[in-house]
């Protein structure tokens, strides 16, 4: 089996890509960077990134969670067609696997790749999520629940991921402020990062845990609470945007690259769908299958990783990610955050340098995609944002998951040349 390489990556800006004309009901909304626009961007970014043009493309995948319902499209595949006359009459096809709908993307134009049917294949994740008002985007990510039992009772993902919270800390036995305090570790990092990063949907954040934890809990600038113990703070954003990659193998990479960053590993593990059935709330044991399954395809540990994107779409996940990969002890990460690891500064491994969901931004079917792109600048040393202080990394780990926690996506990659 023949490896498969990225030569070409873009991340569009991520935000709330509309205007809003009735500050008052927020209703009146306008569509700055459409749907559309933004899977044109994307894809016309990263063709021109790999130095192909749009005729050496093969075949083209998108990554896209609730287009239907989010921007009332469907069929959404063909769109790509619009990014050059040359990519009509191209193969084109669409993913759906919640929040990780672009990794998988990903990973079915790798398989193709690998097959020997496809050369070259963009790769876009997109989302537009702002121009819904909020009881109707909260109803459309609820689908991406167990609908029976969670989404359909009433359930919604910041209620799902608290559950995971409260048999987090009861299982380790942390206090209430003990707790609070480790997840506001947690968000004031990714708002440090995300300073850094012009693509950013938040730059402007709490930089430190003292100040998110000095917030108010009611009215204006507050920290309130949203789903106990999961606070505004604790909980990403709802954004629009794009990514793209270009694949090849790595042999073609390698003849006419000077440099070259090689999917080296990928781990796809998937949980019961309904959080009822897991036996273990505390932990992420899909996730830890799926790392383990791309550490050993790639022959890693967690010791040889220098960077990571990881899925912080509530802070509590941060913890249970970072865990699962091996980057902290169980039960540990908190304390670990909390003591100053996984900074740009740290000797070892830097985490979320992008901002992460958290300020970064998540429009949901892009993230993953997103995920590869920035761990690809930062291996090809064209990092966008924050790098690493000590060096340039050399293998890095995108850990992406759809809905709540149940498809598990890890990759890693690795610079090669």
């Amino acid at each position: 089996m023949s490896k498969v390489s990225i030569i070409g990556a873009y991340n569009t800006k991520f935000g709330a890509l509309i205007e809003v004309k009735d500050m008052i009901s927020f209703k009146k909304k306008i569509d700055t960077n459409s749907y559309y626009d933004l899977i044109i961007e994307a894809g016309r970014g990263a063709i021109k990134d790999s130095g192909l043009e749009a005729k050496d493309i093969d075949a083209v995948w998108i990554g896209s969670c609730s287009p239907s319902r989010f921007v009332n499209q469907e069929h959404v595949a063909p769109l790509a067609v619009a990014i050059d006359p040359a990519l009509r009459f191209k193969p084109m096809t669409r993913t759906e696997c919640a929040c990780a709908s672009s990794s998988v993307a990903i990973y079915d134009a790798t398989y193709a790749v690998e097959s020997g049917r496809f050369k070259n294949v963009l790769v876009i994740g997109v989302e537009k999520m702002n121009l819904l008002d909020t009881p109707s985007m909260t109803a459309t990510l609820a689908t991406c629940s167990y609908y029976p039992e969670e989404g359909g009772k009433g359930a919604t993902f910041p209620s799902l991921f608290a559950e995971l919270a409260k048999s987090y800390s009861e299982h380790y036995n942390l206090s209430e402020n003990e707790f609070r305090t480790q997840l506001a570790h947690v968000a004031a990092l990714g708002y440090r990062n995300a300073a850094s990063n012009p693509l950013a949907h938040v730059q402007n954040g709490p930089a430190t845990a003292e100040e998110i934890l000095a917030l108010p809990e009611t009215g204006r600038g507050s920290n309130m609470m949203i789903a106990a113990p999961l606070r505004l703070h604790d909980c990403s954003l709802v954004s629009d945007g794009a990514a793209a990659v270009v694949i090849t193998s790595t042999e073609n990479a390698k003849a006419t690259r000077q440099k070259v960053v090689e999917i080296a590993g990928i781990g796809h593990s998937v949980e019961y769908l309904p959080m009822s059935r897991r036996p273990k709330k505390y932990a992420l044991e899909a996730g830890r299958d799926a790392v383990g399954k791309a550490f050993r395809e790639a022959g890693i540990t967690a010791a040889n990783v220098d960077i990571a994107e990881v899925h912080d779409c509530f802070t509590i996940n941060q913890l249970l990610t970072t865990e699962a990969m091996g980057l902290s002890a169980e039960g540990r990460a908190g304390y670990d955050y909390a003591s100053g690891r996984f900074t740009a500064d740290d000797p070892n491994v830097c985490v979320n340098l992008s901002g992460g969901l958290k300020a970064k931004g998540h429009p949901v079917g892009a993230t993953g995609a997103s995920m590869h792109a920035l761990i690809y600048k930062q291996l090809m040393g064209e990092p966008i944002g924050m790098a690493p202080k000590r060096k340039t990394p050399g293998i890095g780990v995108t850990f992406n998951v759809g809905g709540s926690a149940v498809t598990n996506c890890v990759t890693v990659l690795r610079r090669i040349k």
